[in-house]
This record gives structure tokens, C-alpha cells and sequence, in this order.
């Protein structure tokens, strides 16, 4: 170390007087004292003051600016050093090196600038300020096609470089992705997949980017998607495979991506995988296979993808999936259960699908899965089972096949993810007139029903509990239904519906508020009132903001209160005519006829 303390007056002398043999010297000495520890010697380099010296020797015609900029590249591996490099006005002389003609000054600037920008937020600052990665990218557009091993090292260190410039920083990623450096980076990949540590680069360089929504309209115009596929065929390790995976997975949110990724054979991989690891018990091989069938569930959920592996319902993928279901593997009945609700993206394929026994398959899981059950796994049957429950043709064959008492056999579940679903599932198959009353009159379901229009915390299963009340209602138009819901304090829930943000749980709530007063206005009488509902349609009516549809059911609901005198004196206390009688000119036809309706009933009543 005292040796380096020379070297550094030497070298504080010799960098004045420009004397290149023995500066040349100097710099050997402190390579080899970093070599030796890094750490150490940057710090006696920083102390010494001599950065600002490094500035004045980074000349292009010196035979000594390569060494120079090795140094910085060593110094800059530790984090203490990277803003003192800034500090020392490092970064413009190491910039303007990059048009340097000489492949060593380019390699050592690389790695130098590339160090700098590591996990510093000032490096990156200064070198986009001096204008660093545009040059980078014309070099990379420029060496693309050689194939030497020197140029190979080169556009390796260039491609880290960009790296640690852009990397968690958005705004510069969207620059490099407008300066049209995806398309050079796809090319090189295409060019040298030979070159292992030129390929990681360049992967993850475009994990990097492909977070960015921006990014994949450009990517979508390379062949990006067939090089990744070539690319994932060759491994064999498994780390590297993950690294390609890293890549494909934000890659395939874009449905056209999703198209060329299925037209370049990457779900064929996919199933490949899968049937090499279903058996194993090895930690990395059951981390490929979830992600593998992750992968392909992801790939399903673009509609022209989705279509192109599901053949009509013959296609050896659709197939293969299908055999996942009673498969004893958690991941790939999930995979399975979630792919079939991908699949069920339109009636085609639902009803094709139906007729085809998958009902009975996704029960026959479900039933696995009642006690303890995995909670992943019943989420996504229910998912599955809802969408195929979508098309009329289906609702009945789904019924007498059993599903709602498959359903039911959820009720007690604590999840709210469960639940919702469960709740979307029901709701889906009572739109006949004895589903609905069967249900309706179930009491646990209607207990359980009223408990879950309380989940505050969460949205979803409180207005799905809402709508499956209101369906119940609206669907079985029976007086039995009607008192179960009465008595088990279901109707505030109704009526609290009918101010919900959502246009059509209003007029869901309305139009089941009607009926139970056409139908059973005594029995629930009390609990109307208690829920203030002739007070909610009085606002419903006077809002200006209200949808023409709710203004016709809600007068349509007044006319059906006049039935219960404690509710008709309420209507008479707040002086619904004044409103009423602005609505006879409305520009909704309906409207204005009820309007009249309306009008003429409460003249009569008053």
C-alpha cells in the first residue's frame, strides 16, 4: 500500500507532464493494485483527489485512455465510488470516448459508464445528459452482424451497459424504446443465440423493457416471439430456462404476442415440460412446471390464441388440458380449471364443452376439494363453471346435472374469493322459474346470503350477495321466496341496493322491490319502512341524475305501496306529486307514462 501511495504522487506528476511511458507504468500499478483489492485502493484513490486528473487523460489519441478507463470500470464496481466519478466530471470525457474507433478504449468506456450507471441514479442522470445511449444503440445497430468473438465481448459489455442505465428507471426505458432499440436487440439475439453470455444480455435486457406497456407494440412488429421459442427449445439448464420465462410472461399480456408465441410452437413446449416435471418432487422442477402451465393459461386469455388451440374442441391442446383436471397434481388442477374458464369465453366453446362432459369433470374436483380444500383449486373450478353457465342452452343441463348442490357445498367457506365466485356461479344458472324457487327457499343460502351483504370489506361478494337476492326474487316471483328473504332480514339489504352507483343493481333491487310488493307488501311491510324505502324513492325520483329506467321503476314501486296504508300515508307526507307531475313531460316516453300513471293514482289516493 505504500507502494501505491507513490504511485499516486507519481502519478499526479507524470498525468501534468504528459510523459506516456512512465504514466503508462502508473496505471499498471494501480490495475494491478485493484486487481489485488478493489475495495482498498478506490478508497486511497478517492483520497488522494486524482479523479479530476482522470478527466484530463481520457483523450482519444492517448495509448493510456484505455487503461484510464479500466481503472474507472474497477473503481466504479463499488458503490462508493459512483457519484465521486459523476462528481469528477467523469462522465462527458467517457462519452465522447464512445466514438472512439479503437475496440479497447470502446470495451473499457462500456464497462466504465456501465458501472457508473449501476444502482445510481446520478450516474444515469448524467450520462442521458451527455447523450451516452443513443451512441450505444447506433454501435449495437453498427456491430449487430459481426460475429468475432472481440465484437461478441463488445456488444455483450454495451447491451450490460444499457442494462444498468435503464434498469427500474421507466423514463429511461421509454427513451431506449423510442430510440428503436428493441429491434436491434431482438436482431442480435436472433444473430448470436450462440453466444451464451451475449443472449443473457440481451434476455435480460428485454425483461427489463417488457414491463413497459410501450414496449409491446414494438416488440409485437419483431420476431421476437420465434427466437424466444428457439431459444427455450435449446436449454436445458434449468436457470436459464426461468431467465427465458422471466421474458415470456409480460411478453404474453399482449394478445397479439400471445398469437405469434402459440404460432411459434412455445405451447407445445409448455405441455412438454409439464409431463417431464408432474411427477417430481424436486423444489426447481415444481417451480417450472407452475410456471409453465401459468404460462399457458396466460397464453388462453387472448380471444384469437384461445381459438387457435381450441380446434372446435379437438384440438390436442383443449385435450391435454382436459386430462390435467383429475390429474393428483394441485398446480395442474388449477391450471386445468383456470385454462377451461379461458376457454369459456364465448358460447361456442361453452356449449361445446357442456355437451361434452366437462360439467361433470369440474364437479367431480370441486368434491376433492370440500373439506381443507385447496382454496386456489375452488376458486378457479367455480370460475370455470360460472362462465360455462352463461349461455341459456347450458343453464338447464347444468342444473339437472347437479352443479348448484356441487355449489352449495361451498356456503361455509370463509374466502371471499370463493364466495364471490360461488355467488356468480348461482346467479348464472336461476334464471328459471324453479331454480329460482328452489334456492330461494333454502335457508341457509338466504342466511348466508343476507350475512354476505354486510362483507363491507369486500365489494365484490357484498353486491354479488345483493344480486343473487334480487335474482331470487325477480326469477322464482314467488310468495314463499318472498318470506324466507322477509324473515331473514334480507329486505334492507334490497333496499340499500337500490341506491348502489351501479345503474343495474338499481334497477335489479326496483324491480324485486316491486314484486315483493305486488306479491307480499303485509309481510314486509315493517322492514320497508324500518329501511326507509318510500324516503330513497323520493330521492331516486328527484335526482336529475337518475337513469329514465330508474324513474319508471321507482314510480312503478310507488303505485304497488299504495297497498300498505302505514307506506301510502309516507308517500302522501313527502309530496311526490310535485315531482311526479315534472316527469309527465320527460323525454323518455315510458317515463312520461308512467308519469301520468303515477300521477293520477296519488290524486286518487290522496
Amino acid at each position: 500500500m505504500d507502494n501505491l501511495s507513490d504511485t499516486l504522487k507519481k502519478l499526479k506528476i507524470t498525468a501534468v507532464d504528459r510523459t506516456d511511458d512512465s504514466l503508462e507504468g502508473c496505471l499498471d500499478c494501480l490495475l494491478q493494485a485493484l486487481a489485488q483489492n478493489n475495495m482498498e485502493t478506490s478508497e486511497k484513490i478517492q483520497g488522494s483527489g486524482i479523479l479530476q486528473l482522470f478527466a484530463s487523460l481520457l483523450v482519444p489519441q492517448s495509448s493510456c485512455t484505455a487503461k484510464v478507463a479500466n481503472i474507472i470500470a474497477e473503481i466504479a464496481k463499488n458503490e462508493f465510488m459512483r457519484i465521486p466519478c459523476v462528481d469528477a466530471g467523469l462522465i462527458s470525457p467517457l462519452v465522447q470516448l464512445l466514438n472512439s474507433k479503437d475496440q479497447e478504449v470502446l470495451l473499457q468506456t462500456g464497462r466504465a459508464l456501465g458501472n457508473i450507471c449501476y444502482d445510481s441514479h446520478e450516474g444515469r442522470s448524467a450520462v442521458d445528459q451527455a447523450g451516452g445511449a443513443q451512441i450505444v444503440i447506433d454501435h449495437l445497430r453498427s456491430l449487430c452482424s459481426k460475429t468475432d468473438p472481440a465484437n461478441e465481448k463488445l456488444l455483450t459489455v454495451f447491451c450490460g451497459m444499457l442494462m444498468n442505465y435503464s434498469n427500474e428507471n421507466d423514463s429511461l426505458q421509454a427513451q431506449l424504446i423510442n430510440m428503436g432499440v428493441i429491434p436491434t436487440l431482438v436482431k442480435l439475439l436472433g444473430i448470436h443465440c450462440q453466444n451464451a453470455a451475449l443472449t443473457e444480455m440481451c434476455l435480460v435486457a428485454f425483461g427489463n423493457l417488457a414491463e413497459l406497456e410501450s414496449s409491446k407494440e414494438q416488440f409485437a412488429s419483431t420476431n421476437i416471439a420465434e427466437e424466444l421459442v428457439k431459444l427455450f427449445k435449446k436449454q436445458i439448464d434449468h436457470d436459464k430456462r426461468e431467465m427465458v420465462f422471466e421474458v415470456l410472461a409480460p411478453l404474453a399480456e399482449n394478445d397479439a404476442i400471445k398469437l405469434q408465441l402459440v404460432e411459434a410452437g412455445l405451447v407445445e413446449c409448455l405441455l412438454e415440460i409439464v409431463q417431464q416435471k408432474v411427477d417430481s418432487d424436486k423444489e426447481e422442477d415444481i417451480a417450472e412446471l407452475k410456471t409453465a402451465s401459468d404460462l399457458m393459461v396466460l397464453l388462453l386469455l387472448g380471444d384469437e390464441s384461445m381459438q387457435k388451440l381450441f380446434e372446435g374442441g379437438k384440438g390436442n391442446v383443449f385435450q391435454r388440458v382436459l386430462s390435467w383436471i383429475p390429474s393428483n397434481n394441485h398446480q395442474l388442477q388449477l391450471a386445468g380449471a383456470l385454462a377451461i374458464a379461458n376457454f369459456a369465453r364465448n358460447d361456442g366453446n361453452c356449449i361445446h364443452m357442456v355437451d361434452n362432459g366437462i360439467v361433470e369433470k369440474l364437479m367431480d374436483l370441486l368434491d376433492r376439494h370440500v373439506e381443507d380444500g385447496n382454496v386456489t383449486v375452488q376458486h378457479a373450478a367455480l370460475s370455470a363453471l360460472r362462465n360455462l353457465a352463461i349461455p341459456v342452452i347450458n343453464k338447464a343441463k347444468m342444473l339437472s346435472a347437479g352443479v348448484t348442490e356441487a355449489v352449495l357445498k361451498f356456503l361455509k367457506s370463509e374466502m371471499p374469493p370463493v364466495q364471490f365466485k360461488l355467488l356468480g356461479t348461482l346467479r348464472m344458472l336461476i334464471d328459471a322459474q324453479e331454480a329460482a324457487e328452489q334456492l330461494g327457499k333454502n335457508v341457509k343460502l338466504v342466511e348466508r346470503l343476507v350475512e354476505w351483504c354486510e362483507a363491507k370489506d369486500h365489494a365484490g361478494v357484498m353486491g354479488e350477495s345483493n344480486r343473487l337476492l334480487s335474482a331470487l326474487i325477480r326469477h322464482s316471483k314467488s310468495k314463499d321466496v318472498i318470506k324466507t328473504i322477509v324473515q331473514s332480514g334480507g329486505i334492507k339489504h334490497l333496499v340499500t341496493m337500490a341506491t348502489s352507483e351501479h345503474v343495474i343493481m338499481q334497477n335489479e333491487a326496483l324491480v324485486a322491490l316491486a314484486l315483493i310488493a305486488a306479491l307480499e307488501l303485509g309481510t314486509a311491510e315493517k322492514d320497508l319502512e324500518g329501511a326507509k324505502l318510500v324516503q330513497i324513492l323520493h330521492t331516486l325520483l328527484a335526482d336529475e341524475r337518475s337513469a329514465p329506467e330508474i324513474k319508471y321503476n321507482s314510480m312503478v314501486l310507488i303505485c304497488a305501496l299504495m297497498g300498505s296504508e302505514s307506506l301510502h300515508k309516507e308517500v302522501q307526507d313527502l309530496a311526490f306529486l310535485d315531482i311526479v307531475s315534472k316527469l309527465r313531460s320527460h323525454e323518455n316516453k315510458s317515463v312520461a307514462q308512467q308519469a301520468s300513471l303515477t300521477e293520477q293514482r296519488l290524486a286518487v289516493e290522496s
